[in-house]
């Protein structure tokens, strides 16, 4: 039956209610203090509740009651001091074992055999055969040894039982001694005192006997055993975090790994398993070492194994690395010291030194550290680059860098979509030629567009190389500035935006989506299969990589493939490609949020370890106020230009732009001229051909004309005066205004 809650109420004309009357109730009493939310329930679940409750605040004040402290440790001393003597006992078997088999003996056989050294071989099989042969001996005459012993007591006991009937005797015929019968009492009596002697000392050893073998099995268990930490007081626990990782700790690690075979195998090693590794080297803030399998032992399984063997090693996860270099049935073991990945490794070269330079073409960037602590320095010339990982990792600041380390070469030029839009890549105003910025479907569309030029210019440089004049293709002499070959880098970062975007253009087709009509995907694919021979190349940077935001055919197309943490091993396998994963990268093992601006790369152009597929990278991160001051460094040395933001196109001032480009010489060739007005504002002449070029020259009264420049005759040029004569003489108004 439920408890019955009386609550105020008043009759409806005021004043005590009588029966039939219809009461209402009262208002409300307005709360002194914090509403409790609640739930009305009967006698029984009242009860039940509150004898739950009372059982948990008993059991925790148990729990924390002194006795109850005191009663974990002495069982916990008990549990210790149980398993020392428990491993005495193991001990002495294996002792009276090694005993009866010549263990000693054999043992050093083994040890002459993996030796190689043959006459400390042949000495020791010579003595075990010694040995062999004289306990053949010993067992073929114990039965004459045990017969003759039993004789000899014979003999003693015949003797002494003459020489007292002999004293009987004596006494007997000896006048005032001791008579035949007091000395056979006397006899007894001293027989007796024997027995219960002897009675007293065996019932003492049956009492102390267990005792002194469970202190000498104690004794031999703490010589023997290592008793595990959890079972030591806490004065005497060693810290085995900072212990150096030795050929002994990494086989005792693998041997308990949980794998049968391993451990069958080690265990029947002669060596102790030493042949299994290689030299422990040091390598950066931890070592590495080499591990050859036993045959049967799959790389796999040990990669699989990757978390219990750090703890094996008392170390955490990621602080162990598995890969798997060239030699067959063979895993390279790279093993940090504690807490050393959680250091900072340093400023990036490019804030620390002001008279760093850049070489696109034979240089290097600096990107970070490897685990072995050497500098890791990745070649970018005519390499596509594809960055992933989850959100809020370090990936824009890891590819910022890469741009920040171009912009100090004058030859490169940037074109740049920021489909995030927080102002990343603000400080590229005045060294980019496009910049984009924003995560909206028109931002999307103008980054669409910003390929699909990145893709004529593509092909009109591949119909412009001459096989016969250039056979090596792009060398670094066309590849200068006003050559008409130079370095263009499109960089989209959050490109998943353009590929989840659902605008569809006026031809019906979509900018985003994975299909071969989609206009983004199709521009990223041509750059992909032929922009690099003509130095136009791709950088992309996404998130969460999935099938549908990051396709195969793109993500398949990047010469070096970099991750940061990612969520799951498809995912990894994702950014970096089976390979990778298979030889032992595992982004997917990084700490999110611990390990921000740690990459695993793979690749072209990348420093790999000989027999690698993947490096591990701590990158150095260069922060806003940093990337600012770098780019303002660029802009000194190369100059501000104009960058476009978007799809509209500025307004441009073409004679004056022609005649910048000029550069104050009396002649210079078409082609360069419309060369130099791409490279400087791509925006407005990207688009244009030498035809354009020619009817808008004609159109305001500039003549081309035709002759020798620069020592080579038959060039169509233009002349600096004729330019300025126009300037001052207007014609028409500019056809990009």
């Amino acid at each position: 039956m439920g408890r019955v809650l009386t609550f105020p109420i008043t009759p409806a004309g005021g004043g005590r209610a009588n029966a039939g009357e219809l009461a209402t109730p009262a208002p409300p009493p307005v709360a002194s203090g914090p509403v409790l939310d609640g739930e009305i329930v009967d006698e029984d679940e009242f009860r039940r509740n509150r004898s739950r409750r009372l059982v948990t605040v008993v059991a925790r004040r148990v729990r924390q009651h002194p006795t109850a402290r005191v009663a974990g440790l002495a069982v916990r001393s008990l549990v210790r001091h149980g398993y020392v003597a428990a491993h005495g006992h193991v001990s002495w078997a294996r002792r009276v074992f090694a005993a009866a088999t010549h263990g000693v003996i054999r043992q050093q056989i083994r040890n002459a055999h993996v030796a190689r050294d043959v006459e400390a071989l042949a000495l020791w099989q010579d003595r075990l055969r010694s040995e062999k042969d004289a306990r053949h001996t010993r067992l073929r005459n114990l039965p004459t040894t045990i017969t003759r012993a039993l004789l000899a007591v014979l003999v003693v006991v015949t003797v002494l039982a003459g020489i007292l009937v002999v004293a009987g005797i004596g006494f007997e015929l000896t006048p005032g001694g001791l008579d035949w019968d007091s000395w056979w009492a006397l006899l007894a009596d001293i027989w007796g005192y024997a027995v219960a002697s002897l009675t007293l000392a065996i019932h003492a050893a049956l009492i102390a006997g267990p005792l002194a073998w469970l202190y000498a099995a104690w004794t031999e268990g703490r010589r023997a055993a290592s008793v595990p930490a959890w079972m030591l007081p806490l004065n005497e626990r060693v810290d085995t975090a900072g212990v150096p990782i030795t050929p002994a700790r990494v086989v005792i690690a693998l041997r308990d790994l949980g794998y049968a075979t391993l451990r069958t195998s080690i265990k029947a090693m002669d060596d102790g398993a030493a042949g299994m590794l290689g030299p422990v080297r040091i390598a950066g803030c931890g070592v590495e070492v080499d591990v050859t399998l036993p045959s049967g032992v799959s790389t796999d399984e040990i990669q699989k194994r990757r978390r219990k063997l750090a703890e094996n090693l008392d170390r955490h996860e990621h602080e162990l690395f598995i890969t798997i270099p060239e030699a067959a049935r063979t895993v390279r073991l790279w093993i940090a010291d504690s807490g050393a990945l959680d250091e900072p490794i340093g400023p990036s070269p490019l804030v620390i030194d002001p008279t760093l330079a850049a070489d696109v073409h034979s240089g290097r960037a600096p990107w970070g550290q490897d685990l072995r602590g050497d500098a890791a320095a990745i070649s970018l010339w005519q390499r596509h680059l594809l960055i992933t990982g989850l959100s809020n990792q370090g990936k824009t600041a890891s590819l910022r860098a890469l741009v920040l380390w171009l912009a100090l070469d004058t030859s490169t030029e940037f074109r740049i979509a920021d489909l995030k839009g927080v102002g990343d890549w603000n400080m590229f105003r005045g060294l980019a030629s496009v910049l984009i910025q924003g995560p909206a479907d028109e931002h999307v569309i103008a980054a669409t567009e910003m390929l699909e030029a990145a893709v004529e210019e593509m092909e009109r440089r591949l119909a412009a190389v001459d096989p016969d004049k250039y056979p090596d293709g792009v060398t670094r002499a066309l590849s200068r500035a006003g050559k008409g070959f130079h370095p263009i880098f499109v960089v989209v970062d959050e490109a998943q935006q353009a590929f989840m975007c659902p605008a569809v253009g006026e031809d019906k087709r979509p900018y985003g989506g994975t299909k071969a009509t989609s206009r983004y995907f199709m521009a990223a694919r041509k750059i992909h299969n032929q922009g690099r021979a003509v130095n136009v190349v791709l950088w992309q940077g996404t998130q969460d990589p999935t099938d549908q935001n990051l396709p195969k055919m793109v993500r398949e197309g990047a010469h070096i493939r970099a991750s940061l943490v990612v969520g799951t091993e498809q995912q990894a396998r994702m950014a970096l490609g089976d390979k990778a994963i298979n030889g032992g990268a595992a982004p997917h093992k990084l700490r999110q949020g611990l390990d921000k601006g740690t990459l695993v790369v793979a690749g072209d152009g990348v420093p790999l370890p000989p027999g690698q597929s993947s490096i591990t990278v701590r990158t150095h991160f260069v922060s806003g106020k940093d990337a600012t001051d770098l780019a303002d460094r660029a802009k000194a040395i190369r100059g501000w230009r104009d960058t476009a933001y978007g799809t509209d196109t500025e307004a441009r001032d073409f004679l004056g732009d022609v005649l910048a480009v000029m550069a104050g010489a009396d002649r210079v060739k078409t082609v360069d001229i419309l060369q130099r007005l791409k490279e400087n504002w791509p925006a407005a002449y990207d688009g244009w051909s030498s035809q354009d070029f020619a009817d808008t020259l004609k159109s305001i009264d500039v003549v081309i004309r035709q002759g020798r420049v620069g020592g080579e005759g038959g060039q169509r040029y233009v002349a600096g005066d004729d330019v300025r004569h126009a300037l001052e003489h207007p014609a028409i108004t500019d056809r990009t205004s």
